[in-house]
């Protein structure tokens, strides 16, 4: 039961078992009692051809003639018979087709009723009508006659074998064809799935990068979910390589210094002044490499955060850091603004550049964050604003800036590696950030993701 195509092919194989049973059940049973109902009906059809031909005799009594209405009455042991007694039992006629054969299948009946019932002789059976009337002679005395008529089971029974036959038959050659258009029907509609199944198996063996073609609407979410997933790690596995590229390369030139100084002759002061600095640097070089490696990038399975909370966190934290400084924070934050992925990730992007607002800001700081509509994809996007009253940003020198080291302001502690991280971080999750002149007089980041 691992496969879909054996469970629909099984599931789809007891319906039709079951639905067909039933229908050839019913359609048996019916055609059998519409075989009994024209029996009995060709019965009653043989009592009033009997009364019609039926005379009296001198006195007035019934008197029935030589010549029956059907032939079958005149032959013997032919299946179709007919018995006639009076209740007194002084009047009993025979059908001459009862030649050697017992007729005791007559049950005498008041007059105006008639019984239906089945009538067994040894291997025999018989369908008999007994018919009651009451006849009138000339003298105006009443007698009461049962007419029994019977006709043999084994041309109804034969029939009904012959329909149910046919029926089964039938239904059979339906339900194997109806099975193996099933078949056909799954084989086809289940022809995606093994297609996409294909597809990960070349990727896996090198021979593709992502799931290609046309998919049925269906699996376009778990396609494009795959091709997701796969280019995410395909992501961390190149940014887990060039950071550890960029770290080896980085730690060249700090090491190199500590190797050459402790062959040097000088004060121990100036050397461990030296070996602080450039443990110092390090210690920045490796912060740095460990959050870009950490970053998650953007995927379609990442968890939803809920933007205005984490901000409102964030802005009461640098407020106490920057008490000194009395910044007074503006918030312009919609309740739809949501960023899907890792929260730390969004921390990490909003801690950067919020506390660089603080940091060179003069006392005002504005933080705005609205949510883009989607468009095609189930997932709006997310637009984000910081804006300050410093010195403010030229945006032609964004992306030299936006290099590791680099700083604003030189006489402000900090290592110049935030805004890198936080380009790197918003790259990863396909956004853009972009630097301008702010209405509040200094710089103005704008960081905006678009929707999916």
């Amino acid at each position: 039961m691992r496969s879909l195509h054996g469970r629909l092919l099984i599931a789809a194989t007891l319906v039709l078992a079951g639905f067909l049973g039933t229908a050839g059940v019913a359609l048996h049973n019916a055609f059998r009692d519409s075989a009994e109902a024209a029996l009995r009906e060709r019965l009653l059809g043989y009592v009033y051809a009997l009364l019609a031909a039926a005379d009296e005799d001198r006195e007035g009594r019934m008197l029935l003639p030589g010549a029956l209405p059907d032939q079958r009455f005149s032959n013997p042991d032919s299946g179709l018979y007919a018995l006639v007694a009076s209740d007194g039992g002084d009047f009993r006629w025979r059908s001459p087709s009862l030649t050697g054969r017992p007729g005791d299948f007559l049950h005498r009946q008041p007059p105006g009723t008639r019984e239906w019932r089945y009538w067994h002789k040894g291997d025999r059976e018989l369908m008999v009508l007994n018919f009651g009337i009451a006849w009138e002679d000339y003298r105006g005395r009443e007698t009461r006659y049962t007419l029994a008529v019977a006709a043999d089971t084994a041309p109804l029974l034969h029939e009904v074998q012959g329909f149910r036959t046919a029926l089964w038959t039938w239904l059979g050659g339906l339900a194997v064809i109806l099975l193996l258009a099933q078949g056909a029907i799954l084989q086809w509609g289940l022809r995606p799935l093994r297609r996409v199944v294909e597809d990960l198996r070349r990727i896996e063996g090198g021979e593709a990068k992502r799931l290609e073609g046309q998919y049925p609407r269906e699996l376009q979410g778990l396609t494009s979910n795959l091709n997701a997933l796969i280019g995410n790690s395909r992501a961390n596995q190149q940014r887990y390589r060039n950071s550890l590229d960029d770290l080896a390369h980085s730690m060249k030139t700090p090491l190199a210094i500590l190797r050459n100084a402790a062959y040097e002759e000088g004060e121990a002061n100036a050397f461990r002044s030296l070996v602080q600095e450039q443990v110092q640097r390090m210690d920045a070089i490796v912060q740095h490499q460990l959050r870009r490696a950490a970053a998650s990038g953007r995927g379609t399975l990442g968890r939803v955060v809920q933007v205005p909370p984490l901000v409102e966190r964030l802005t009461r934290s640098l407020g106490k850091v920057y008490r000194d400084k009395v910044v007074q924070v503006e918030l312009g934050l919609s309740a739809e603004a949501r960023f899907f992925g890792d929260e730390a990730d969004l921390l990490e992007v909003l801690g950067n550049l919020v506390d660089n607002a603080f940091k060179y800001g003069r006392g005002r700081v504005r933080v705005s964050a609205v949510a883009l509509p989607a468009r095609h994809g189930p997932r709006p996007g997310l637009e984000l604003c910081i804006e300050d009253d410093g010195p403010g940003i030229d945006p032609l020198r964004l992306d030299e800036l936006m290099q590791r080291g680099l700083r604003l302001d030189e006489g402000v502690p900090g290592e110049g590696i935030g805004l890198s991280v936080a380009r790197e971080i918003v790259d990863l999750y396909d956004g853009r950030i972009e630097a301008g002149r702010s209405g509040l007089g200094g710089a103005r980041i704008l960081v905006r993701w678009p929707p999916l």
